[in-house]
């Protein structure tokens, strides 16, 4: 049996998407027969822990049978979080150890910021998933930009990381060993920005000096968050699991959705299967 495929969904800046892009990985991983298995190390927020035992509850309560992935126990994430480093790192190899034995792919959610367990999951990654908002802010974390003529200077801190990243598999797995770093851009506004154009400028700048590709992500919709605490996604939808109704913009939702697990190489069959926002 080969290795799981690792997915590694990071960015050090906080409020960027990580959890919601990582939710919908997840829920499209699984739709097209994927055996998934997360861990989740936003030790405090856990959000994309809640949103699968959202996904249990919703489940158990409607009797809608809905694929689910299997979730290694890090135990008290706030006590972890104040653990020294060799208990995290041994409680984080231990999950993992489990998780490689009963998965196609292990999917880790990353906190905002720099954490040791974050750097571990970046150094077992075969690819890593940034989401970034339409901003230079975000920008900000990939590189740095020159403020009166707006050229690129050079790569920032969270590029750094990745390369830190893509040293150590080298190390560890040989000098061909690669990590495929996508960035997707996240939380877009429908309406076009203003300055989108010219920070699209920087990024392909950028990707060519550090190494990574661009990718679609999922626009600022209110659907998106709204099926949250059911624990669903625009793929769960169909004529038997709508909580909620289902006009076009859940149908332009699916198709985002359909861009992104394309992009990272990705399929779910189900997001093929029209929606009917009409019934």
């Amino acid at each position: 049996m080969s290795d799981p495929t690792v997915i590694v969904v990071g960015n050090e800046k906080g409020g960027a998407g990580k959890s919601t892009l990582a939710i919908h990985i997840v829920t499209g991983l699984l739709h097209a027969g994927k055996r998934v298995a997360i861990i989740d190390l936003d030790l405090r927020q856990r959000s994309l822990s809640h949103f699968f035992a959202n996904r249990a509850a919703w489940s158990a309560a409607n009797q809608q049978p809905l694929p689910m992935p299997t979730e290694p126990d890090l135990g008290d994430g706030k006590a972890l979080a104040r653990a020294d480093e060799a208990e995290q790192t041994a409680t984080f190899q231990a999950a993992f150890a489990e998780a490689q034995a009963n998965a196609d792919v292990i999917l880790i959610d990353t906190p905002g910021g720099d954490t040791v367990l974050s750097r571990l999951a970046h150094g077992l990654a075969d690819q890593i998933v940034t989401p970034m908002n339409d901003s230079f802010v975000d920008f900000d974390l990939l590189g740095q930009v020159d403020p009166g003529t707006m050229d690129l200077i050079k790569p920032s801190i969270y590029s750094e990381s990745v390369w830190e990243a893509r040293k150590q598999r080298a190390i560890t797995r040989g000098r061909n060993a690669t990590i495929d770093w996508i960035v997707v851009a996240n939380r877009l506004a429908v309406a076009e920005a203003r300055n989108r154009r010219r920070l699209e400028e920087r990024m392909q700048k950028l990707s060519k000096r550090v190494g990574f590709r661009m990718g679609p992500g999922l626009r600022d919709r209110v659907i998106y968050r709204e099926l949250f605490p059911f624990g669903l996604t625009v793929a769960d939808l169909n004529n038997d699991i709508r909580p909620v109704a289902v006009s076009l913009a859940h149908v332009a939702a699916r198709q985002e959705m359909r861009n992104l697990m394309q992009a990272l190489g990705l399929e779910d069959a189900s997001l093929s299967t029209p929606l009917d926002a009409a019934a």
